[in-house]
């Protein structure tokens, strides 16, 4: 653990982002743990090759074992050394969506460490957008395991301060890359059977697979257990949860929140509502936050909201149901994991 609070790195001049990658890689290649962006959210790196640190990550998170970790690549060269068989369906999709925000499930290589994958046959691999998970990774010249760089279940971080916030007396190094720019956790795709899926949900949705491939995908989260090993990270029924409590409500207008609101007993102070549609006004309710009414939008926007409430002290947080469709799929997998 770390002795005191974690060193927070900018990299907006070329100098700093050279000697954050420089710092970076010299922890990863000492068996440390990091915090550094990508382009969904900021993740908790480690050698995906060295169980102990991989094991350090599970600690500081408090993550349960039966859980897996992404590994992050940024060649195919190196996703290939991850995986003991790679289907086309692998280079058709990484041809379309890599570098970005999907993750393939396919089966694993030797060189895997069992803690990565749960003890699991598959390994989930990516290759990340960001240009400094990209420039580090090259420059280690192994995989990282990446999860979300936050304690398990709680809110995934997209900013180097929610970081700092949550994990910043644990850690010796943040890396401030900037504001993640999906703000939602990657797609996770299973490739490693007969049938492909879609394991989790993200911003490239079933639609954008579709037009891919070829063919419709159809989403299964695999066993309904949260003690069961999963091919995929995320899938937990309780997971990317802010400390409020929060409700996922339909509502017609600002009268018929408010009778919902009475019915539940809604706390008067502490009480944040997040709608992007059928927007209260300002009086009754103390805090509203209004969501762009776009998923790409909302999904940047949702998480950084979320633990604003939570700053804020929040008891109760009532968002307004997404809309339906392929495209705000992401959003309410979140949503509905978040409220159970």
């Amino acid at each position: 653990m770390s002795s005191g609070r974690a060193e927070v790195l900018p990299t907006h001049t070329p100098p700093l982002f050279a000697a954050a990658v420089a710092r970076a890689v010299a922890c990863l290649r000492a068996g440390e743990v990091v915090a550094l962006p990508t382009e969904t959210v900021y993740g908790l790196a480690a050698n995906a090759l060295d169980p102990r640190a991989v094991a350090r990550i599970f600690e500081l998170k408090g993550r349960p074992a039966h859980n897996p970790i992404i590994i992050h690549v940024a060649s195919r060269v190196l996703a290939l050394q991850c995986a003991s068989q790679w289907p086309a369906l692998a280079d058709q999709l990484g041809a379309a969506f890599w570098p970005g925000p999907l993750t393939l499930v396919v089966p694993r290589s030797s060189h895997i460490p069992d803690i990565v994958t749960a003890g699991g046959p598959t390994v989930g691999i990516r290759w990340p957008q960001h240009p400094f998970m990209q420039a580090v990774i090259r420059e280690c010249g192994f995989p990282l395991a990446a999860p979300s760089a936050n304690l398990s279940n709680q809110l995934s971080p997209t900013c180097a301060s929610h970081v700092e916030r949550s994990l910043g007396d644990r850690l010796s190094l943040i890396v401030d890359g900037g504001d993640a720019n999906v703000g939602l956790e990657s797609t996770v795709v299973d490739l490693s059977g007969p049938n492909p899926r879609i394991l989790r949900p993200g911003m490239i949705d079933a639609t954008a697979l579709a037009r891919a491939t070829g063919f419709s995908w159809a989403t299964d989260g695999g066993p309904a257990e949260d003690s069961a090993v999963r091919k995929s990270p995320g899938l937990l029924s309780r997971h990317y949860s802010p400390r409020a409590r929060l409700l996922v409500w339909h509502w017609q207008d600002e009268a018929d929140l408010n009778r919902q609101l009475q019915a539940a007993k809604a706390p008067a102070n502490n009480l944040w509502i997040l709608a992007h549609t059928r927007i209260p006004l300002a009086g009754k309710i103390p805090h509203v936050c209004v969501i762009p009414d776009d998923p790409e939008a909302y999904a940047r926007a949702l998480y950084g909201e979320l633990h604003r409430c939570d700053e804020s002290g929040a008891e109760l947080i009532v968002v307004e149901a997404p809309p339906e469709g392929t495209a705000w799929a992401a959003v309410a997998d979140r949503l509905r994991r978040a409220a159970t």
